[in-house]
C-alpha cells in the first residue's frame, strides 16, 4: 500500500485519476510514498509531498526501464518514493506512475526530451517586443495541441511594445479561434488575474516560450516566488538565460506551475497526421479541395491557397515536412538522399545538354 495524502498533495496537482492509478500499485514496503518530481538536477531529482522537497535518487531497475522506453524522469512526473533506512534514510524512486500528458520536442539528432508531465494548460509567453514571431507561435501551438494539453497564449510587454493592437489582430487572424490570446504586463497582478480560470486547485500548468519572454516574470507573479529575472539584449531583442532548469513552484489558489528555460529549438514530437489536425482551418478548408491529395502548392482548384496567411502555409508544410523526417527510418533517410542526389544529377545533364 502507498501513503497518499490527498489534501496535501493536492496543491501539487494531484487529481483523483493520479490518485486512483497510485491506489492500484502493489507495493510490499510499508513506507512507500506518493510525490511529484519538482526538478531534475545531473546528481540527483528533487521531489515533493506537498509540504516539502527532498532530493532522492532513482533506483538502477527504474532507470534502466525508463532508457528501455526512450524516456527519462520528467518534472511533473508522479513518483513512488521509499526510504532506504539501511543507507542513512535516502531517498529512493521506486516507481514512475504512467503519464496522463506529456509535453516533448525532438533533438536534431531525433531524440526525444520530455519537457513536462502531466500538465492540464500551456501557457504559451510571447513577448510583443523583438521576441514577437506568429510562426513560433504556431509550432509551440501544434505541439501542445499534439500532446492534448489546453493552450493559453500570453503576450508579454504590453505596456512597452508598439501596436499592440495590431499584433493581436495578426495573431487572431492566425490562430484557431478557440485559442485564448491575452496582452498582459507579466509583474503586474491586476494583469494576470486573468488567468485565474486555469488556476483552480489541482491544475498544472507549464510556460513555455524563448529566453527574455517573461516567463519567470509570470512565475513570480502568479506564485509570489523569487526566480531571478534577467533583461534582453539591446541589438536584437533577444532574451538572455534565466532560468535553466525546469523547476515546480506552487500558486496561492491551489494551482502549480513547472516554468522552463527558454528553447531555442523545437521540433515536433509528433506525426504528420496529429500535427496537420492542429492547424484544423487548414484541414477544413483542404476537403473542398479539388484534388484529393492536395498539397496547396500550385494545383488548380486548391481552396486553401488564397484563404490561408501565406506565412502560416509554409509554417504548416515545414512542420509537416519536419515531423515526416523525425518518422523516416535510417534506411530510408539513405534511400532519399540518395534519389534526391540522382534528381540533381539528372537535372545537371540536361543542363549541359542544352548548352552544347
Amino acid at each position: 500500500m502507498i501513503a497518499c495524502d490527498f489534501a496535501q498533495l493536492r496543491p501539487i496537482g494531484l487529481q483523483q485519476a493520479i490518485a486512483s492509478a497510485a491506489a492500484h500499485l502493489d507495493f510490499s514496503s510499508s513506507t512507500a510514498q506518493l510525490m511529484r518530481v519538482s526538478a531534475v538536477h545531473r546528481d540527483s531529482i528533487g521531489v515533493h509531498d506537498g509540504a516539502s522537497e527532498r532530493a532522492a535518487q532513482i533506483l538502477p531497475c527504474l532507470q534502466h526501464a525508463l532508457q528501455q522506453q526512450d524516456t527519462t524522469l520528467a518534472v511533473g512526473d508522479w513518483v513512488a518514493t521509499d526510504a532506504d533506512a539501511a543507507a542513512h534514510g535516502s531517498l529512493w524512486i521506486t516507481e514512475r506512475l504512467s503519464p496522463a500528458t506529456q509535453i516533448a520536442r525532438r533533438g536534431n539528432d531525433g531524440r526525444r526530451q520530455v519537457l513536462a508531465s502531466n500538465v492540464d494548460t500551456a501557457l504559451l509567453v510571447m513577448g510583443l517586443d523583438g521576441d514577437f514571431n506568429p510562426r513560433r507561435l504556431e509550432r509551440y501551438l501544434a505541439i501542445v495541441l499534439a500532446a492534448h494539453v489546453t493552450p493559453v497564449v500570453v503576450l508579454s510587454k504590453a505596456d512597452v511594445a508598439d501596436d499592440v493592437p495590431g499584433k493581436l489582430a495578426l495573431l487572431r487572424q492566425r490562430l484557431p479561434q478557440h485559442v485564448p490570446l491575452f496582452a498582459i504586463d507579466t509583474r503586474h497582478a491586476y494583469d494576470v488575474a486573468i488567468l485565474e480560470p486555469w488556476l483552480g486547485a489541482g491544475q498544472t500548468l507549464v510556460l513555455l516560450g524563448s529566453s527574455g519572454a517573461g516567463k519567470s516574470s509570470l512565475t513570480n507573479t502568479l506564485c509570489a516566488a523569487d526566480q531571478a529575472t534577467n533583461g534582453v539584449r539591446h541589438g536584437d531583442g533577444r532574451g538572455r538565460h534565466t532560468t535553466t532548469a525546469r523547476s515546480l513552484h506552487l500558486c496561492a489558489d491551489g494551482a502549480c506551475i513547472i516554468d522552463t528555460p527558454g528553447l531555442r529549438s523545437w521540433q515536433a514530437d509528433a506525426d504528420a497526421d496529429t500535427l496537420a489536425a492542429t492547424f484544423d482551418d487548414i484541414a477544413a478548408l483542404a476537403a473542398t479541395c479539388q484534388f484529393r491529395d492536395c498539397r496547396h502548392a500550385s494545383e488548380p482548384g486548391c481552396q486553401v491557397r488564397g484563404a490561408v496567411d501565406g506565412d502560416r502555409l509554409r509554417n504548416y508544410h515545414k512542420l509537416l515536412r519536419d515531423a515526416r523526417r523525425s518518422e523516416e527510418t535510417p534506411l530510408e533517410r539513405i534511400a532519399a538522399r540518395a534519389k534526391w542526389k540522382t534528381i540533381l544529377k539528372a537535372g545537371m545533364e540536361r543542363g549541359k545538354d542544352k548548352r552544347r
